[in-house]
């Protein structure tokens, strides 16, 4: 049985599902990343979605800079995210009109990203899709939006929350079997423990969650992510494609849930559609 007086193995935990999550199959996001892992310096489509902290905003500058998609698109509507993301960018851009709480209350997280970009960057995605409240219609609606102006899309690379990027792979898995997924999380982060008997965390992306936030989040995926009665795959909701997750990945969440340190996320009803959850 672990001892949780050490909170080592917790953070040890932590880390594990942190790992399973945020999921990067390049490097960088350069052409010459790219080009190494699909024999193209390109690939089709690249999607930053709004779900993320301010530090997506980033790695989309990089990404639209670099040239590593011929097509870029911001995916958000409103979901369980999306005050928090509005009240960061009101506090990074705080002597700006433009950008007070009450201004970006009215926009989607697409248009949130994209006003921030054009400011910090002066860059822009080339096309929104602002109507998706949680991941599975982040997906279906990115699918209308490709068919709708006619983009080619062999290829993708999708960028989520760090928490969230296994569960959009699996998402589109599930839609788009035919579509060649790659993935590169907006951020990973770990944590270790401090000394006062919680935990820090080691990386800093810009808008990061707290860490209690973070762990909530990352427990929320471990349980939508498994293939069961419970979870999101086809032998339970059957939202997402089949997952593997690996027992590694299992003990690790039964190990931060046993600490009853944190808790769960819960899906939000005011975000689910007729057909899908948060």
């Amino acid at each position: 049985m672990t001892n949780f007086s050490d909170p080592n193995p917790i953070a040890q935990s932590i880390n594990t599902l942190a790992d399973f999550c945020a999921k990067r199959d390049f490097e960088t996001l350069t052409q010459e990343d790219i080009q190494a892992k699909t024999g193209q310096n390109q690939v089709d489509v690249l999607v930053l979605f709004g779900g993320t902290i301010v530090e997506g905003l980033n790695v989309l500058a990089k990404a639209i800079e670099n040239q590593t998609a011929k097509t870029t698109i911001i995916v958000g509507g409103a979901g369980h995210t999306t005050d928090t993301l509005r009240k960061t960018f009101a506090d990074r851009f705080e002597d700006d009109p433009a950008f007070t709480f009450e201004v970006l209350k009215g926009l989607s997280e697409a248009e949130i990203f994209q006003k921030a970009l054009a400011k910090r960057y002066g860059l822009q995605a080339d096309f929104l899709e602002t109507r998706s409240s949680n991941c599975g219609n982040n997906i279906t609606f990115l699918l209308d939006l490709l068919k709708e102006k006619n983009i080619p899309c062999k290829s993708i690379v999708l960028c989520q929350d760090g928490t969230m990027q296994h569960r959009m792979q699996a998402t589109l898995e599930k839609e788009a079997p035919e579509i060649k997924i790659y993935n590169f999380a907006t951020y990973q982060a770990h944590v270790h423990p401090d000394d006062h008997g919680g935990f820090v965390l080691n990386e800093h992306p810009e808008g990061m969650w707290t860490v209690e936030r973070y762990v909530e989040l990352l427990c929320g995926e471990i349980s939508r992510l498994k293939d069961d009665e419970n979870g999101y795959g086809p032998n339970g909701k059957n939202y997402i494609a089949h997952v593997d997750v690996p027992e590694t990945v299992e003990q690790a969440f039964e190990t931060v849930q046993n600490s009853n340190l944190f808790t769960v996320r819960q899906a939000q009803a005011q975000f689910k559609d007729p057909f899908e959850a948060v």
